[in-house]
């Protein structure tokens, strides 16, 4: 039996994880829990309310993307995640901390403070889904998994205008890395999997895509994760929240 990668359709390290086992060759087939009410399933299966959750094939359970990166690597040494210059090692390690600690819930909570406003783009992010919402079902459950979403995230006006002030220093330190060559090397490596898949979420909103596209940070999101459900129109955003990253 292949490994099984348990995900919540769209989640950005769950798809860190599933391009990852991509790159590697593992042969594994996806299991998608409910988008909001995945947590009890994942803390019963792996002991934690997150995803994403890797079940090898000798039952070995593993979650959190750094973690399950770390023992593919171990499995399956190439292509290899990490480089096997230390210092290099090192900087890509960094990166990848940032990445997974700093950058990736900025997206979550973004991304559910503009859908909380359009919340009619919500579908979009299931477009692919194995397990779509019904039409009739969709308006019952729309309101209840974001504002679940927003207890979970901690979700505040003054949060999220915060972290779109900060966004373009974020980008600038994404577009450092790539400038010494931390990012973006003819391999991928974690920290560019770590990475993009967060700035391919926020590229889903309409507000931001331009801004990201228009960097080197933007180019190496698309070369990685260069398809993604998800499209947010412009305007969910406040338009004075966006003016850092405009100039």
């Amino acid at each position: 039996m292949p490994a099984t990668l348990f995900v919540v359709h769209g989640s950005h390290p769950c798809a860190t994880v599933q391009r990852a086992l991509e790159l590697k060759g593992v042969e594994h087939r996806v299991a998608e829990l409910p988008p909001g009410m995945h947590a009890p399933v994942a803390k019963v299966l792996f002991g934690r309310r997150t995803v994403p959750g890797l079940r090898l094939e000798d039952g070995e359970r593993l979650t959190g993307s750094r973690a399950i990166l770390r023992r593919l690597d171990e499995l399956v040494p190439s292509p290899a995640l990490l480089p096997s210059d230390a210092a290099a090692r090192e900087r890509v390690l960094e990166a990848e901390a940032w990445g997974d600690d700093v950058l990736q819930p900025v997206a979550r909570r973004v991304l559910w403070f503009a859908l909380d406003r359009a919340p009619t783009a919500i579908p979009s992010f299931q477009e692919h889904s194995a397990l779509p919402l019904p039409a009739a079902v969709r308006p019952l459950l729309t309101p209840a998994i974001v504002a679940l979403e927003h207890r979970l995230n901690r979700i505040t006006d003054a949060g999220v205008r915060s972290d779109l002030l900060d966004l373009p220093h974020h980008l600038d330190r994404v577009d450092g890395w790539l400038e010494d060559g931390t990012l973006g090397g003819p391999e991928v490596n974690a920290a560019d999997l770590q990475i993009a898949s967060t700035l391919r979420l926020l590229m889903t909103m309409e507000d931001l895509a331009g801004p990201i596209r228009a960097r080197p940070a933007g180019t190496l999101t698309l070369r990685v994760f260069p398809e993604w459900d998800g499209r947010v129109p412009v305007g969910a955003l406040p338009a004075d929240w966006l003016r850092a990253l405009q100039g």
